[in-house]
């Protein structure tokens, strides 16, 4: 597996699997704020104990027993190569395509019941090289800029491809010539103040520019949690919420990608322990690719933004 391809850890994770997380902010000029209470495990939690790395092609999709029919390739030490049924989660079985390359976690069936596959990725050889090489090249800007990484105001973003929520590569070309707003969230993020709050406000600036007459907006969000944050969990995310994805993406790939998007973007994400702090910022880029706006912390008005959009 080639550890530049996908969201495998490269030094500390940004999540540690499995246990139970817990989200913070910043304030512009404010220190990373004190915890709050711990959160149930999400019911998408991964389950614990065995794994294994599959790889194989998707032959059949049946989305009433949300089940996919996967022809994998041999397991060492565990399995053979050979056709099985999997169940999966909803966002996977809404992004799964017949023909199509993936690889996951195999998690094997207890007490007589079924085989899953979780955190499933995009496995074709065109998409991973893709996002792969962004991702290097990414890595190399980022250590160039040296104490410059961080974009101020005024200047242009980095280029990356990335996953969306489809499992689609979105490449930064793709928006330009548009007005983007940008931030960083995760979907296991349990503070409603937090991320939760984040995008609920990206949700109104969505409606609020369409009715203000905003031409080419795209709403980006970047995942935090790139271990975890796959495109079906993103999927899943947004449809549970009723988003309308047309204009607006949720994006994740390669640990080593997102990391770099932070520094640049100059957003922090550290641990304390097992529980992860992390500030919040939102962007609004304008079609030249500059960043035209920013705002730090979760306390922004959606009114805001829209003002400055330009409209056409």
């Amino acid at each position: 597996m080639n550890p530049n391809s996908g969201p495998r850890p490269a030094g500390r994770s940004l999540i540690r699997p499995g246990r139970v997380l817990l989200a913070f902010a910043l304030a512009a000029g404010a220190g990373l704020a004190s915890g709050c209470s711990r959160p149930a495990a999400p019911a998408s939690a991964p389950a614990k104990g065995e794994r294994y790395p599959l790889t194989g092609q998707i032959l059949r999709i049946e989305p009433e027993r949300k089940v996919l029919v996967v022809r994998h390739d041999e397991i060492k030490d565990y399995m053979p190569a050979m056709t099985m049924e999997f169940v999966v989660a909803a966002g996977d079985l809404a992004v799964a395509q017949v023909g199509q390359r993936i690889r996951a976690d195999l998690v094997p069936a207890k007490d007589g019941g079924d085989f899953r596959l979780e955190r499933i990725w995009p496995d074709d050889k065109v998409t991973t090289d893709t996002v792969a090489a962004s991702a290097l090249q990414l890595r190399q800007d980022t250590h160039t800029r040296g104490k410059n990484a961080y974009r101020e105001v005024g200047e242009a973003v980095p280029e990356f491809a990335l996953y969306d929520q489809s499992g689609r590569v979105s490449q930064s070309s793709r928006f330009r010539g548009k007005q983007i707003m940008l931030n960083f969230i995760f979907t296991r993020c349990p503070d409603a103040k937090m991320c939760p709050a984040s995008t609920a406000k990206m949700i109104s600036v969505q409606r609020l520019a369409r009715e203000a007459g905003v031409k080419d907006l795209e709403l980006v969000s970047i995942t935090l949690d790139p271990a975890y944050d796959t495109p079906g969990v993103l999927r899943e995310y947004a449809d549970l919420r009723g988003i309308d994805t047309a204009n607006f993406s949720f994006l994740t790939g390669p640990e080593t990608a997102i990391r770099d998007l932070l520094t640049q973007f100059g957003v922090i994400a550290q641990f304390q322990g097992d529980i992860l702090q992390h500030t919040l910022a939102t962007l609004l880029i304008a079609p030249t690719g500059k960043i035209a706006h920013r705002t730090d912390g979760s306390a922004w008005d959606p009114q805001d933004f829209v003002a400055k959009m330009k409209r056409e």
